[in-house]
């Protein structure tokens, strides 16, 4: 899961891009880079946060009023400033690309490029063969009218890249692109702001910065569609390829800031509702729970534990304290990392704990490791009893579209039940919320255009209808791979 954006401009754009890469940094804090064009490229990237890359000097290099960020955490590859985005090339005119997502033919389609296109892939990261591909395609029509032969080289990237991607790409003394793949899986939103000389446009993974930058909502581009922004201000978009719109269903429950609005759907909202469906199962699974207190586990599931508990009718409480310069665990790089980091990251407060029956809200339960560091605050802080809850249900497949859970083994819910999953972190009983109501809370209100999110890391339905057990197999032993390379850095990191 990464963060993008791409800004045509009136004017220079990198410190908005800088500013707006600060918006999506929960989205990854592996790396971060800007690119921007004003009749050359002008590139800066590196590893770590978006506050730790970027000094001075180098927002005064970064001029042009065309210009892309990125924000990573790996999900091809391992941690390496080679596999930083964005990537650029020089033919056909030059292009600079950014995406999120995941391409989960990465290796295939790297030896098929240099074989049979004789371009060379020098990077782990897979925008780089979505980059060449879309290269190569476009230099294949680049004698036609210059938008089809753009819409024209999407469709070789969509029939030749399997996973979920959102792009955005400048094209030297052309414009701005985005696109999106055909399922919608990744989110793309569009804003506008108008201005005396030209509307000023920008493309991004969350509308989070629009407020800041004084940008207004337009609309999400849609699955399957390009959209081109040409220097003079003209816009050009088509659907050039849609399937069955299923966007990522764990944007809402995890991934995306509460104050974005994803796909027609208040994120904010969607959570509050999760907290509903799931008060609602309780009430009617175990009416005779006696709960004194919800407590959140901040802060992804805090909307969710607030409307759960006004549901019951129970006491909240903030029982749980973050400390803010620790980054998200779920996308830190490597096991050992990540529960290093869970050590740091939370405080309970005794007074709000002490001598109640508490009911922990989470997001969700991946790996275990937070949720059992959890409960065992609780018990230290004098909890009587520990109940466990997700507003997710069990996870127990592998993303192949971008989320950092290419194992099954990973996963707790892999291979145990709910009692099983109660007594391996500590707590007293485990409740998951049930799919359906958490589909149900997504989908409830606004415009919504789909009915149906990808949910596979829930039910193994991959809606791009070309993953199978062969695939699943491969890539684990590729991720497994990494993950040793991975562990055996992340040592030194804490």
């Amino acid at each position: 899961m990464c963060g993008i954006i791409g800004i045509i401009g009136n004017q220079d754009v990198a410190v908005e891009i800088y500013e707006g890469l600060i918006c999506l940094q929960h989205r990854g804090q592996d790396s971060a880079g800007i690119a921007t064009y004003n009749k050359q490229f002008h590139l800066k990237k590196g590893m770590g946060l978006v506050r730790d890359i970027f000094r001075q000097d180098h927002m005064e290099n970064l001029r042009g009023n065309l210009g892309l960020g990125h924000v990573r955490y790996p999900t091809v590859g391992v941690k390496s400033a080679e596999d930083a985005q964005p990537f650029i090339v020089n033919s056909p005119y030059g292009i600079a690309m950014a995406h999120n997502g995941n391409v989960f033919n990465f290796d295939k389609l790297k030896h098929e490029l240099f074989e049979e296109n004789f371009r060379h892939i020098n990077s782990n990261c897979d925008v780089e063969v979505i980059l060449n591909v879309f290269a190569y395609e476009l230099q294949r029509f680049c004698h036609r009218d210059f938008f089809d032969s753009v819409c024209q080289a999407v469709s070789g990237v969509y029939k030749r890249v399997k996973g979920a991607y959102a792009v955005v790409a400048i094209i030297a003394d052309k414009g701005l692109i985005a696109f999106r793949d055909p399922y919608g899986i990744k989110p793309l939103v569009w804003g506008r702001r108008q201005s005396s000389f030209k509307t000023e446009h920008l493309f991004t993974s969350e509308n989070t910065m629009f407020q800041i930058l004084d940008f207004e909502f337009f609309r999400d581009v849609g699955p399957g569609e390009v959209v081109y922004v040409d220097l003079n201000g003209e816009v050009k978009s088509k659907e050039v390829l849609k399937k069955n719109f299923t966007p990522c269903i764990f944007e809402y429950v995890y991934f995306a800031r509460p104050d974005s609005f994803l796909n027609n759907v208040s994120v904010y909202r969607s959570r509050l509702r999760m907290g509903q469906n799931l008060a609602k199962k309780i009430k009617k699974q175990y009416p005779d729970l006696e709960i004194d207190a919800v407590v959140p586990a901040p802060e992804s599931s805090t909307p969710a534990a607030m409307s759960l508990a006004k549901e019951l009718g129970v006491r909240f409480t903030m029982g749980l304290i973050k400390n803010h310069t620790i980054g998200r665990t779920f996308i830190m790089p490597g096991q050992d990392i990540r529960k290093r980091a869970n050590e740091f990251k939370l405080s309970p407060i005794e007074i709000e704990i002490r001598d109640k029956n508490i009911l922990v809200v989470d997001d969700s339960i991946v790996r275990g490791n937070v949720s059992r560091h959890i409960v065992k605050l609780m018990r230290g802080a004098g909890a009587k009893k520990v109940y466990f809850s997700s507003t997710a249900p069990p996870l127990r497949w592998p993303c192949l579209y971008g989320i950092d859970l290419p194992t099954r083994e990973e996963y707790i819910a892999y291979n145990l039940n709910e009692e099983e999953i109660a007594k391996s972190i500590g707590a007293d009983l485990v409740i998951y919320q049930d799919q359906e109501d958490l589909i149900e809370a997504v989908v409830r209100k606004g415009d919504v255009k789909f009915k149906q999110p990808c949910a596979a890391c829930f039910d193994g339905q991959y809606p791009t209808g070309d993953i199978n057990e062969e695939v699943l197999r491969d890539i684990e032993i590729q991720r497994k791979a990494d993950r040793k390379i991975i562990e055996g850095k992340g040592s030194v990191m804490f």
